[in-house]
């Protein structure tokens, strides 16, 4: 029954008791469409992730290009005995044909150059059941598992791409790995993570751009949880590889058969000083003592710390200088330039040395 005021000529009560019909049925039909889209859209947000992805260095070049240096361990919150560990590592273990290919944790790809290929697994009805993260050489092709399935045992197997499940918050595919191999978090320096390591990692799509945030928790070799966030862009020209083959091949004959290891003891680590020496960094921040890893270390150190007082390293490039394939992105060479005499004379060097298969100038 729709209420009108009395002595209202007949016509005005009919246009008002339309008009209050209409607003009715609008209310209506639109309480029902949100009902339909309520009860038709998905329990959370499913972002697309897939396609090929171009590695961005522009704020990690060192990290992502020539790598951390053998003893430089600073924005890791290590335990003793994760520095203990990393200390005895020696980079010519890699030369040994039984651990050329060995692989490292799969979330070291926020510190390799590569990019990354993502592809989903569907079942017959076309639902996502898994997401597939690409591997390289140096790490596995990580499986999200999106099905629900439940996780292993803790006595059951570990691999070296761990075990992960994914769910949806908002946008962002938040995923948990555990079940991981021992290995190393970083590429090259021999950074130890545990096979009891967990990983929380945070895959979140910005239009063409893909961040990766993951935080590694790990009993053994973590004081604290280490957190390290990357970027990529989505380049539909890039066509990446799925996983790249590993081949092995003797490249010290001098360790064949001999069940030599190459290491260092306790306090023999020659490189250990490096990191100081060439860039007056304190001891405690090259060998990644948690208390280094907080703005409030920048107050401690700031009445001792002497900076360098110019880029003498890497600074624009492996090469060294600007204009080759291996210099940095978007930065121009302290060496003149990049166009000075010094610079000309590494290129000749360079293209001598390219053309001979000798190894580039550093």
């Amino acid at each position: 029954m729709v209420a009108v005021e009395r002595n209202l000529p007949v016509h005005e009560i009919a246009v008002r008791t339309g008009r209050d019909r209409r607003r009715r049925l609008i209310r209506t039909v639109a309480a029902v469409a949100g009902l339909l889209v309520l009860v038709s859209a998905p329990v959370s947000a499913q972002i697309d992730l897939t396609g090929s992805w171009a590695s961005r260095m522009y704020e990690d070049w060192p990290e992502r290009g020539p790598g951390r240096d053998t003893v430089d361990y600073s924005g890791l919150p290590l335990t003793d005995e994760g520095r203990a560990k990393a200390l005895k590592w020696q980079q010519a273990v890699y030369n040994m044909i039984e651990r050329q290919c060995l692989l490292l944790s799969p979330y070291v790809t926020g510190f390799e150059p590569q990019g990354l290929r993502i592809w989903s697994e569907l079942d017959a009805s076309g639902r996502v059941i898994a997401w597939k993260v690409g591997g390289t050489i140096e790490h596995a092709i990580i499986s999200i598992w999106m099905d629900g399935r439940p996780r292993p045992s803790p006595n059951a197997p570990y691999f070296f791409d761990g075990f992960s499940t994914g769910r949806w918050e908002g946008d962002t595919l938040v995923v948990t790995t555990t079940h991981l191999k021992a290995s190393h978090m970083r590429r090259g320096n021999g950074s130890p993570s545990s096979d009891r390591a967990t990983v929380t990692a945070y895959f979140t799509r910005h239009d063409d751009l893909l961040t990766v945030t993951t935080m590694q928790e790990d009993p053994i070799y973590l004081s604290e949880p280490w957190v390290v966030s990357r970027t990529w862009q989505l380049d539909t020209r890039a066509n990446l590889q799925y996983s790249s083959p590993c081949f092995a091949k003797t490249e010290l004959p001098r360790l064949e058969d001999t069940g030599v290891v190459p290491h260092y003891l306790p306090g023999e680590n020659t490189q250990a000083d490096f990191m100081t020496k060439t860039y007056g960094m304190p001891t405690e921040a090259v060998l990644g003592y948690a208390e280094t890893l907080w703005p409030e270390y920048r107050k401690k150190i700031k009445d001792t710390y002497v900076p360098p007082v110019a880029c003498g390293r890497y600074c624009c490039g492996w090469a060294g200088f600007q204009g080759l394939p291996d210099s940095a992105p978007n930065l121009r060479c302290i060496i003149g330039g990049g166009y000075g005499q010094q610079d000309r004379e590494l290129f000749r060097e360079f293209l001598k040395s390219t053309a001979a298969g000798t190894p580039r100038p550093r």
